[in-house]
């Protein structure tokens, strides 16, 4: 199992704008649309990747915890599904709904939204405040597959609660860890 790290786009950075297909809703989703009063979580993940599998439940119950505190997630695939099928639109959509996601699972046929954040891994977590600026990009908390270490989500948890309370995030922060973004 290859093991990529996140580039850890620059703290301030501005979220690159997108339009993409989002396939529960089969509707084509903007970023400007979409994203949360008091900030948004965007993340790059997959099907088949066991880092992300890992996580599902984590990610799932997670944006339900938030749903009512003016964050919002999005998750997006930008995978190869020419060389990766089980990462297609059709699958990514019986996944969303398996994993009892509530936030768009958008795919990225052109990968050009994952060059824009220089996303390298799934999963690949950034959190933007109120402005869409970044204020938190990486590791979901310390837990990877087969390491016996749980999934608590604390080091987005704890950078969401942050910008929530109108304090500042912690800017020591750890990349992500998962599997490479199957580039085309």
């Amino acid at each position: 199992m290859a093991q990529t790290p996140s580039n850890m786009l620059p703290l301030g950075t501005k979220a690159p704008d997108f339009s993409l297909l989002d396939t529960l809703s089969g509707q084509t989703m903007n970023l400007r649309d979409m994203k949360g009063d008091n900030g948004t979580v965007i993340m790059f993940i997959c099907n088949h990747c066991p880092f992300v599998k890992h996580i599902n439940l984590e990610i799932s119950n997670m944006a339900k915890d938030y749903v009512d505190s003016g964050v919002k997630f999005i998750a997006i695939s930008s995978n190869d599904v020419e060389n990766y099928p089980q990462d297609g639109p059709d699958l990514m959509k019986e996944n969303a709904k398996s994993e009892g996601y509530i936030f768009p699972y958008l795919y990225d046929a052109s990968q050009e939204v994952a060059k824009a954040y220089e996303a390298a891994c799934t999963p690949d977590f950034y959190l933007f405040d109120d402005q869409l600026e970044l204020v938190y990009r990486g590791q979901l908390d310390d837990s990877r597959p087969g390491n016996g270490v749980p999934v608590t989500g604390n080091d987005l948890r704890l950078a969401i609660d942050s910008l929530l309370n109108n304090q500042s995030v912690s800017t020591s922060q750890k990349p992500s860890i998962g599997c490479n973004i199957k580039w085309k």
